[in-house]
C-alpha cells in the first residue's frame, strides 16, 4: 500500500472513530445495545477495514468492549468504576500543578510560557461554563473536553494529558445517560471552569488548589447520589 494510501485509511479510521465517540456521548450508541462492523461499515457508507480498527481503537480506550461472536456493545461503567475516575484524575491532576505551583519561581516561568494557550483556555471556560449553567449537555461535553485537553499544554506532559483526557471521556459515558434522564441536571454539572483559568492565570496556587478541591467534591458527592439510588435510572426519564 502506498503512503497516500496509508494516510487516507488512517484518516477514515479516525473519522469513524471520532464519529461513534460522539455516538456514545451523546447517548445515541448505549450499553447492553449490540452492533457489528458490518452495520456500522453500512451506517457510515464505508468499507469494513476502516471501521474495525476505528472500533478496536475505541475498545482500547475503554470504551467498548467486543465479542468475537456478538460483535460490540459500549462499556457500562459502575459507580465504583466512577468514583475510580474521579479519585485518579484527582491524584494526577493534584501532582501536577502540586510541581508548578510549590516550585520557588516555577509557576510564572510556567504560566508565561503558556499566555498564548491560556488564552485560548479562557474562551473554552466561558463557554463550557455557560453551557452547564443552563444544562445544554451536548454544548458542555464538547467544550469540557476541549478545555480540559487544552489545559493540559500548562502541564507539560503528553503522556499525563492523554491520560486525563481518556479517564474525562470513560466519565462522561458514565455519566450522559444519567444525566439526560435528570430533572436537576443543572445542579450535578460542574461549571467551575472559568475560576479555574483565572486562578491559574493569576498564578495563585491557594485558589487553583480550592477550585480544584470543589471539583473533586462534586464528582465524589454525584457519586454518592448515585449509590443512593436518588437519580433515575439511566436512560430512563
Amino acid at each position: 500500500m502506498s503512503a497516500r494510501g496509508g494516510v487516507t485509511r488512517n484518516t477514515l479510521r479516525q473519522q469513524i472513530a471520532g464519529a461513534l465517540r460522539d455516538e456514545v456521548l451523546a447517548g445515541r450508541l448505549r450499553p447492553r445495545v449490540e452492533f457489528t462492523v458490518k452495520q456500522i461499515a453500512e451506517q457510515y457508507g464505508v468499507s469494513a477495514t476502516p471501521v474495525r480498527e476505528a472500533l478496536f481503537d475505541l475498545s482500547a480506550q475503554g470504551l467498548l468492549e467486543s465479542d468475537q461472536h456478538r460483535g460490540f456493545r459500549v462499556r457500562e461503567f459502575t459507580v465504583a468504576d466512577y468514583r475510580s475516575m474521579v479519585e485518579a484524575r484527582a491524584l494526577v491532576i493534584d501532582g501536577a500543578f502540586r510541581r508548578i505551583f510549590d516550585g520557588s519561581g516555577t509557576a510564572s516561568e510556567v504560566l508565561g510560557a503558556h499566555h498564548a494557550a491560556l488564552v485560548s483556555v479562557r474562551r473554552r471556560a466561558e463557554e463550557a461554563a455557560r453551557a452547564a449553567r443552563s444544562g445544554d449537555l451536548d454544548i458542555l461535553i464538547g467544550y469540557d473536553l476541549r478545555f480540559w485537553r487544552e489545559l493540559g499544554a500548562v502541564i507539560g506532559n503528553v503522556y499525563l494529558t492523554d491520560f486525563l483526557h481518556r479517564i474525562r471521556v470513560q466519565a462522561w459515558v458514565f455519566s450522559v445517560p444519567y444525566l439526560r434522564g435528570d430533572a436537576d441536571v443543572r445542579d450535578w454539572l460542574w461549571s467551575g471552569h472559568q475560576e479555574l483559568v483565572e486562578a491559574i492565570i493569576a498564578a495563585d496556587g491557594e485558589a487553583v488548589r480550592a477550585v480544584l478541591d470543589s471539583y473533586y467534591a462534586h464528582g465524589f458527592d454525584w457519586a454518592d447520589r448515585l449509590a443512593a439510588g436518588d437519580p433515575p435510572h439511566p436512560g430512563h426519564g
